[in-house]
């Protein structure tokens, strides 16, 4: 038996390989449930008591021979694959590379188009009061106006609610600041609307607000000039009389998309043009709910839906696509 042990000794020593498989099969030959240490192990209860210290010294040398082979093995094994095969910069599992959200890239461009003409953005929260909402913009309790912008309650007595629209951001803004001024308000806004194709509950505003001594109607139309040839590179505008509460004139804005496909006709349902945001001349009511002299300044405001650009630029059919996550629609914006 101690022979046997011998031979095992001296085939353990030589036992030389850097296969995966084959550095299994021999701890399992001897290091395994069935394997050669647990006989050895069984056999030694069998051993008379006169023989056992040698043969059990015996086992534990091969014991000690096979786990240092087996440590001696694995790392060679490791070292060769690391030398030859792995590349140690590479990342250690492939990444999905994401995109922007496209309402992101429009808002971002929208932005810094007005940037260059010296905007600033100016932000403000989601939840607002009713002041800041409705009453400081000539929305006072049980305006007819209110009922455009039915919103959702968070609590009554007094109204607290989710904001209707970015121009609550405006009002904060002139409580806060003295004129001049010239900011963007973007975000997120709220009403209680009917989910369709076409509208939703959650959508996108981008506001902008000017407030100076001597703005005239003629530069709010000229700033709008250039932000339309800027975003869709289409100079042809129009503006038609509209009602506002907070401003006075207003006007709805109209772009010349023209009928160059059938795409053109659907969207512009047959005319060539397309509304594509409200504006107007701040009110001097709003003006002196936050303490600004309507006497010596006045203003432009304007606002529009950012879904809505979004559509048009890339010829998307239902808004509901914004909010859904589908990661099948997201991955056309990779490279943009």
């Amino acid at each position: 038996m101690l022979e046997k042990i011998d031979d095992l000794l001296i085939e353990v020593q030589n036992f030389q390989s850097s296969s995966k498989d084959e550095i299994e099969q021999f701890r399992l030959k001897f290091n395994g449930k069935k394997g050669i240490m647990n006989d050895f192990y069984d056999t030694l209860k069998q051993i008379p008591n006169e023989q056992k210290k040698d043969f059990g010294q015996k086992i534990n040398i091969l014991r000690n021979a096979v786990n240092e082979k087996l440590e001696e093995v694995k790392s060679s094994s490791e070292s060769l694959i690391i030398t030859e095969k792995e590349d140690l910069t590479r990342p250690a599992f492939p990444l999905e590379l994401g995109s922007r959200h496209p309402i992101n890239l429009v808002k971002n461009k929208i932005i810094d188009i007005f940037k260059s003409i010296g905007f600033a953005v100016a932000d403000g929260p989601e939840i607002e009061d009713d002041w800041h909402n409705f009453t400081a913009l000539n929305l006072p309790e049980y305006h007819p106006a209110r009922d455009m912008q039915d919103t959702f309650f968070i609590e009554q007595n007094p109204d607290v609610l989710l904001r209707t629209h970015t121009s609550s951001v405006q009002i904060r803004h002139m409580e806060n600041n003295e004129p001049p001024m010239r900011i963007l308000s973007p975000g997120r806004v709220f009403r209680n609307e009917a989910v369709s194709s076409r509208s939703h509950c959650i959508f996108h505003q981008i506001e902008g607000l000017y407030i100076d001594e001597n703005v005239s109607f003629a530069d709010l139309k000229q700033t709008i000039q250039f932000f339309t040839t800027e975003l869709f590179g289409k100079s042809k505008i129009r503006m038609r009389p509209s009602y506002f509460p907070f401003t006075e004139p207003s006007a709805e804005v109209d772009v010349y998309w023209g009928l160059n496909s059938e795409t053109d006709y659907r969207i512009t349902k047959g005319t060539g043009w397309l509304e594509i945001m409200g504006c107007g001349m701040v009110d001097p009511a709003v003006l002196k709910n936050v303490n600004i002299d309507s006497d010596k300044f006045s203003g432009y405001a304007f606002g529009m839906g950012i879904e809505r650009i979004v559509m048009l630029l890339y010829q998307m059919s239902d808004i509901r696509m914004f909010f859904e996550n589908d990661i099948r629609m997201l991955e056309q914006f990779k490279t943009l």
